[in-house]
């Protein structure tokens, strides 16, 4: 069988993303860690601020499988996309827990969805295209930030709320996993200003969707 060529990637790219931003992507099929948990009885105030975090965690996940579906259209060793398109699938179950959850909380997904699926994407698609290594080594750092990130969410969280927080747990144990897989395969570690200019990106996703 001949290799998918590059402009089949990307059409299959473009149709992963409609089904993404617009759809429910097909996921691993692992059980959501909310349903061992019990509903608590959050106040107004608590089901707010968690429904909003929710959303940032479920743009992030937009954002991750669309700088994993850029890598894996750029890549130049099949391994390497074979290892972006497998993470890619096991966020999307990232990706249905949010979205059950702020679901359950009432609240909605970010509008700006579109926009930063577009924006990770292009910047996966550099990152793939940069080399293999450096490809590896922007997953790592980038799944880095998201565990920092999700265990500042954990902190914010309403104490309750265990539903969430078994989501973002598991969340938390599989995107380190994620990283330590890409350093293990030979990922680079990132100049300090590529470091730096991610986190700055990040706080843009994360004020923005936290409101709309």
């Amino acid at each position: 069988m001949s290799a998918v060529s590059l402009p089949d990637r990307v059409v299959i790219g473009l149709d992963q993303a409609l089904r993404t931003v617009y759809g429910r992507p097909p996921s691993a099929g692992r059980p959501n860690p909310a349903d061992s948990q019990d509903e608590a009885d959050l106040s107004e105030e608590e089901r707010v601020r968690a429904s909003r975090l929710m959303r940032i965690n479920h743009t992030g996940e937009i954002c991750a499988q669309a700088l994993y579906q850029g890598q894996a259209a750029t890549a130049k060793l099949n391994s390497v996309r074979g290892q972006m398109e497998r993470a890619a699938d096991e966020e999307n179950d990232h990706l249905a827990w949010c979205q059950q959850r702020i679901d359950e909380l009432g609240s909605h997904t970010s509008l700006l969805n579109p926009v930063f699926y577009a924006g990770s994407f292009a910047i996966g698609a550099l990152a793939g295209a940069a080399g293999d290594r450096w490809s590896l080594g922007f997953v790592a750092e980038t799944e880095k930030q998201v565990v920092e990130h999700l265990d500042k969410h954990l902190e914010r969280l309403p104490g309750k709320d265990t539903r969430s927080r078994a989501v973002l747990r598991q969340m938390k144990r599989d995107e380190g996993r994620h990283a330590t897989t890409a350093l293990e395969a030979g990922g680079a570690r990132l100049p300090l200003p590529i470091r730096l200019a991610m986190k700055a990106t990040s706080k843009i996703m994360t004020r923005t969707s936290y409101w709309v």
